[in-house]
């Protein structure tokens, strides 16, 4: 990873690798985020190499406060970058929309790596429209190399106009490879000086209107700068069918398409007007390329109507194209009754029979199984109202556990149990994580506290942010950047939030874990379980694994399927009528001992 900080060269570079590079070219001083997929490998390279390329880097206690960092640093002069994933913009909107008022000093650019299909997400959301919520600049990328430019691009324009830049990135360009020249990097700056001035950041409501007036003005130099940019281009030869596109369409138009005239755009807010109407001059008929929501198809309609532009303008609000999920070259190749696709260039085969369906679920040994477990033992028949969480622990939705019946966003497992408690008789048990319980699970915690909401909350302490990479979180403090912090515990946080039953368990001591998940269901209060113990693949990682053996004694094993039927633990699995362990996927766990009713799990010396 170290050929990142070279002086020059070429290099094959995943988009989000690409980006990073571009923070290092840029002399951005300091970089936050809360990790998200399709993001996170941005902050996997600055946790590495931040330091020695003198910027600072934090993983922040969510996106709201990384925002709030990295504002303040732009506020003092120094060049910031945060970064997040769709849904993590939400959490950041608070704080991004008043700073899209007071502007900035230094460059700041804002990353939001949306997520066409669902692929890590709980929904499809297009940040596009953040832009125009809070008239903030946007760019958007097609590849790898255009990404790492449209860093330094967003920087300049950001210093232009004294404002956060949104950098608009996709899956598909944030995990695609691509070879990028790179360019000398500069020592960042680090260290800047606040120089007070409460009119202008002090947001009451005469400083507010004042602000919102410079705002708009601010909107009408980027409406010039987005004329005139490099980054909106056409490609073509005067023909009459046109397609104006972005992200990472543009890249599938460009190569399976033959015959028409591309509108590339890469600054999409705002987007430029007079552009796009000599475009559309002479068109017959246009397709509108871009992945989800209609945004770019609305701004070309009301620009043909508004200047009386008569061309055909297709897209998603014709039906031709889908606003669900991501596209493809399938995609584009299916337009070809109204757009000229190139005939050498055929539609990838497809296999005779369907691949199977592989659902994901919670790696051998994970320790949150074992914790399902135990909540359903303890439940027993009567069930419960399960609440969770975003992380690992969402898969606990597959059977045989089935222990999850909603899921919205990040803490809202701890809201939503305590309404649950309040409007049902139902018991009621709430699942989240370490990093998510200090993301966004204090205050619903709190107000459970407050509002004598009466549930069972279990904190699946995994001791790491694992479902994006194995991140770390104030649970087990920093050791990057040359800053060491210690470790923030979870039971002293919970009490002091104002929980008297609490309890802290190792999940792969099943018998503690069942015991303790029964005097909490029983409870009349609010009950908290802490299930500690580390994702066992942070630790393989690590290679502080400590492995044994285990197989199944044929000769005790009576075929009851326990193991399979209410474990299922991706290790073990039937053969015929017998079950066996596949030890180059058993870690050792040794919970599937604990289920066996006959003792025929045994470990191999």
């Amino acid at each position: 990873m170290d050929r990142l900080l070279a002086d020059s060269g070429r290099l094959l570079l995943l988009g989000n690798e690409a980006i990073a590079r571009g923070l290092f070219e840029a002399g951005v001083g300091l970089a936050a985020t809360y990790p998200g997929t399709p993001s996170s490998e941005v902050g996997k390279v600055l946790e590495d190499l931040a330091a020695p390329a003198g910027m600072y880097f934090e993983y922040s206690v969510n996106e709201k406060v990384a925002l709030e960092v990295a504002g303040a640093a732009a506020i003092s002069g120094v060049r910031s970058f945060v970064f997040m994933k769709h849904v993590g913009m939400n959490v950041a909107s608070d704080a991004l929309m008043t700073l899209a008022c007071t502007g900035v000093r230094a460059g700041m650019v804002v990353m939001t790596a949306d997520d066409p299909s669902c692929h890590s997400s709980q929904s499809e959301q297009d940040n596009r429209y953040y832009a125009k919520l809070g008239l903030l600049p946007m760019l958007e990328p097609s590849s790898p190399a255009e990404a790492r430019d449209m860093v330094l691009e967003g920087y300049r324009l950001s210093e232009l106009l004294s404002v956060p830049v949104i950098l608009r990135t996709t899956t598909r360009v944030n995990h695609a490879r691509g070879a990028v020249d790179l360019r000398k990097a500069p020592r960042p700056v680090v260290k800047g000086v606040f120089e007070k001035d409460p009119q202008r950041f002090v947001t009451v409501p005469a400083n507010a209107r004042t602000l919102r007036i410079e705002q708009l003005k601010r909107m009408e130099h980027a409406l010039k700068l987005s004329e005139s940019s490099a980054l909106n281009y056409i490609l073509g030869t005067n023909s009459r069918v046109g397609v104006i596109a972005s992200g990472v369409a543009f890249t599938y138009a460009r190569e399976w398409l033959k015959d028409v005239d591309i509108l590339k755009l890469g600054f999409t807010y705002p987007v430029p007007e007079e552009k796009i109407r000599k475009f559309l001059a002479g068109k017959e008929r246009v397709v509108i390329l871009e992945e989800l929501e209609p945004y770019l198809e609305d701004e070309v309609r009301r620009i043909a109507q508004q200047h009386h532009v008569n061309v055909e303008v297709l897209g998603k609000r014709t039906g031709h194209l889908p606003r669900a999920f991501e596209y493809s070259p399938d995609l584009i190749l299916s337009l070809k009754d109204v757009l000229p696709v190139r005939p050498e260039r055929p539609a990838a085969a497809q296999p005779k029979t369907p691949l199977p369906p592989r659902p994901p679920v919670l790696c051998a040994g994970c320790p949150h199984r074992a914790t399902y477990y135990a909540a359903k033992k303890a439940v027993g028949p009567r069930g419960a109202i399960y609440s969770t969480d975003i992380g690992c622990y969402t898969l606990g939705v597959q059977p045989p556990m089935q222990c999850a019946d909603l899921t919205l966003c990040m803490g809202s497992s701890v809201g939503a149990a305590g309404g649950f408690a309040q409007v049902t008789d139902q018991k009621v048990i709430a699942f989240i994580g370490d990093s998510t319980f200090f993301h966004a699970g204090i205050p619903p915690l709190i107000n459970a506290v407050y509002n004598d909401h009466r549930f069972v909350l279990v904190i699946l302490d995994n001791r790491t942010t694992a479902m994006t990479g194995h991140q770390p979180n104030p649970g087990v403090g920093r050791e990057h950047g040359g800053i060491e912090t210690p470790s923030i515990p979870l039971e002293p946080i919970v009490r002091a939030c104002g929980v008297k039953n609490v309890r802290t368990v190792d999940p792969y001591d099943l018998g503690a874990t069942i015991e303790a998940m029964k005097e909490a269901v029983a409870s009349d209060e609010l009950s908290v379980i802490i299930a500690e113990h580390p994702c066992p693949l942070l630790k393989r990682k690590e290679g502080s694994l400590k492995r044994s053996s285990y197989a199944i004694d044929q000769d005790k094993c009576v075929r009851c399927y326990t193991c399979v039927s209410r474990l299922s633990c991706p290790a073990i699995s039937k053969d015929g009528k017998d079950v066996r362990i596949d030890v180059t996927m058993c870690i050792g766990c040794g919970v599937c001992a604990q289920v066996c009713p006959k003792d025929a799990i045994e470990v191999v010396k």
